[in-house]
């Protein structure tokens, strides 16, 4: 459970050179490229100490999240509509930190495992990469799925301000050996809530992970 930023990272960094060239920013392949070598350049920073590492890397791999969907899929559609406005905008927040948390505490533990990746698959707007983690004495797969959404932003055109609307692909689940994330936090805020209320799952959440 604690191994999505984790594997995410993992993806990153043994990522380069997988993918055929592409030159489109908003390519799904061309993107992880991208992020790889922004990440392990932070990674080879010899004057700078874990945590500020922690942070850069962050700064680096988030953009490529759909926080707010992860959010509301692992809560469901059943128990999102019991959460007010200001119980969603804290739950997504704290789940967003509980993810965070695993990534930071995976980050160091890259060892040059090696990946075979298969051919990303397109579904309407949904893009799959698959991959196997191979380590000395087994195999992992993992499958990432990203989503194509759209995001509003304001550009000005000579003296007037426009709003322009862009597709970006984002991450919005992942797999681990045909495990979801979502669907294994899901379990758990069900088992929650069906026993307690709102309140008791946000104070569960803002308390640290059992390791």
């Amino acid at each position: 459970m604690r191994s999505l930023w984790g594997a995410f990272l993992v993806l990153l960094i043994v990522g380069q050179g997988v993918y055929a060239d592409s030159k489109d920013p908003n390519d799904p392949k061309e993107l992880l490229r991208t992020k790889w070598d922004a990440v392990t350049s932070i990674l080879k920073k010899k004057d700078i100490d874990q945590k500020a590492k922690e942070e850069e890397i962050d700064r680096i791999v988030s953009p490529i999240f759909d926080f707010p969907l992860m959010a509301k899929l692992a809560l469901g559609r059943k128990n999102w509509p019991k959460l007010d406005p200001p119980q969603r905008e804290k739950f997504t927040q704290l789940f967003v930190e509980r993810l965070k948390t695993s990534y930071r505490e995976k980050i160091a533990l890259y060892t040059n495992e090696k990946a075979l990746f298969k051919p990303p698959v397109q579904k309407k707007n949904t893009i799959y990469i698959s991959m196997e983690l191979i380590f000395k004495d087994k195999k992992v797969a993992m499958l990432y799925k990203l989503r194509e959404v759209e995001e509003s932003r304001k550009i000005k055109v000579g003296e007037q301000w426009k709003i322009k609307v862009d597709k970006r692909w984002k991450i919005y689940d992942v797999e681990i050996q045909g495990v979801s994330i979502l669907l294994t936090y899901r379990s758990q805020f069900d088992d929650i809530l069906r026993n307690g209320t709102v309140k008791d799952l946000l104070s569960r959440l803002e308390k640290p992970p059992a390791n």
